[in-house]
């Protein structure tokens, strides 16, 4: 049952509840499991990654049906029907269009005093993929991870799924890296997955810089290993935030409070609303769609666990709520959603009116929907060609350049106790005195130039 709030300073306790709420896993015993699955894989290779594949995914590989074949990636298409192959490319279509516009552009400006400064963006070398599998199957999250790292032109992507029984990988995945050009793919997943991409094995490359979710060790993996290589974040579990008044909908509030709820035991549905009759509408709505819900169980409990309506004074008091939460998925079914906009300053993602629901964020808008959550939002962002690029500075000073200023780099060197630093610069200092002094002198001396 969905509990409806009406006081501010319990709104407040229930909301930071439900940011700091934790998976039961995070114990400790399981981040020395991790820990030791990383070592093994870090020392042993493939044999590591092949043994912790038949312990816990209970499917026994060998080195060379590690990667999925040619045939295989071939045979995928003509297991995915045309609708869901047209949809596919459609999504990969609007996703790449976003993210090339979000494509970082390297600059250079030419100083007055002959001085060049700058920002070079490049790539990473390699970038490894991580696609939750088995029995799911997610081709969105596929397109979401691969589509921005073909933008940022990693020269190398590679993807790490893992296998259903059969040691088989679902088609619509396969296909769906494929339209994004991704090539190379190994049924591997887990925590022995991520130490595989983070140290490399004989089969499996190093790479720069691991993305995509997973369950609590593939998290707990990408903590540990963060430092080795880049990360995308840690997600947590799911969330939405409504932000309603009158014109909303309660019974398209209440299937996108569902929508978000079916992921997970632990996803949050919240719902906003300045409107009393609204929320009430929306409980109710809620327990009818549940009824008859495929995913009732996991959904239903999630509900009942992180499901929340508070009811408020105003929007102004719903985004001074929100911005306290930092919701990944934040929706605004409100009359005038760009007008409380402004308002927001913390969300992974925003969504504008009544007709935009999130799930059109999850598969084919464009923005990525691999979003910060548990109140990351304060200071992170959506996954992007970003995340598979870095930037080096770009700095010139000429020798007049660096004259008019060697003497404050000579002050605070010396402050900072680094005579080294101080020396380097007081020596080219000397060096172009002595030689203005002897050009000097070569003029004086040259009848020439008297």
């Amino acid at each position: 049952m969905l509990r409806i709030i009406t006081q501010w300073v319990e709104a407040q306790a229930e909301l930071r509840r439900i940011t700091e709420r934790t998976h039961d896993d995070m114990a400790i015993h399981k981040e020395a499991t991790v820990r030791e699955i990383l070592g093994s894989v870090r020392e042993q290779g493939d044999e590591a990654v092949l043994h912790y594949t038949a312990e816990f995914d209970h499917i026994t590989l060998t080195p060379e049906e590690l990667k999925v074949s040619g045939s295989e990636l071939d045979a995928a298409y003509q297991q995915v029907n045309k609708d869901l192959l047209n949809a596919i490319r459609l999504a990969a279509k609007q996703i790449e269009a976003f993210h090339r516009q979000r494509v970082p552009k390297s600059w250079v400006s030419f100083g007055d005093d002959e001085i060049v400064l700058g920002k070079r963006y490049t790539p990473v070398d390699r970038a490894g993929l991580y696609v939750p599998g088995g029995q799911a199957a997610y081709p969105s999250t596929v397109l979401m991870n691969a589509v921005p790292a073909k933008v940022a032109k990693v020269p190398r992507i590679v993807m790490v799924t893992p296998p259903a029984q059969g040691k088989k990988i679902n088609p619509a995945v396969l296909v769906a890296a494929q339209e994004a050009g991704i090539q190379e793919i190994y049924r591997i997943g887990g925590a022995q997955a991520i130490g595989a991409l983070a140290y490399g094995t004989d089969t499996i490359p190093k790479v720069d810089v691991i993305t995509g979710p997973g369950n609590i060790y593939v998290t707990l993996a990408k903590k540990i290993v963060y430092g080795t290589v880049g990360i995308d974040s840690l997600a947590g579990p799911s969330e939405v935030l409504i932000i309603a008044d009158s014109e909303a909908n309660p019974v398209h509030v209440a299937a996108d409070m569902l929508a978000q709820a079916e992921h997970d035991s632990l996803a949050s549905a919240i719902l906003l609303t300045t409107d009393s009759a609204l929320a009430r509408q929306v409980v109710t709505e809620v327990e009818r769609q549940l009824k008859d819900h495929p995913r009732r169980t996991l959904t239903e409990k999630a509900i009942a666990h992180y499901g929340l309506v508070v009811v408020v004074e105003s929007l102004k008091a719903a985004a001074q709520l929100s911005n306290q939460f930092a919701p990944e998925h934040l929706e605004l079914q409100v009359s005038d959603p760009w007008a409380l906009v402004e308002q927001i300053r913390h969300a992974g993602a925003i969504f504008l009116g009544c007709s935009t629901p999130e799930a059109v964020g999850d598969y084919l808008a464009g923005p990525n929907h691999t979003l910060p959550t548990s109140g990351a939002a304060r200071y992170a962002s959506a996954l992007g060609v970003e995340t598979f690029m870095k930037h080096s500075s770009l700095i010139q000073y000429s020798p007049t350049a660096l004259q008019k200023v060697a003497e404050a780099i000579d002050v605070l060197a010396t402050a900072e106790g680094l005579p080294s630093h101080a020396n380097s610069v007081r020596l080219r200092r000397k060096d172009r005195e002595h030689e203005e002094e002897w050009t000097k002198n070569e003029e004086q001396n040259d009848p020439k130039k008297t």
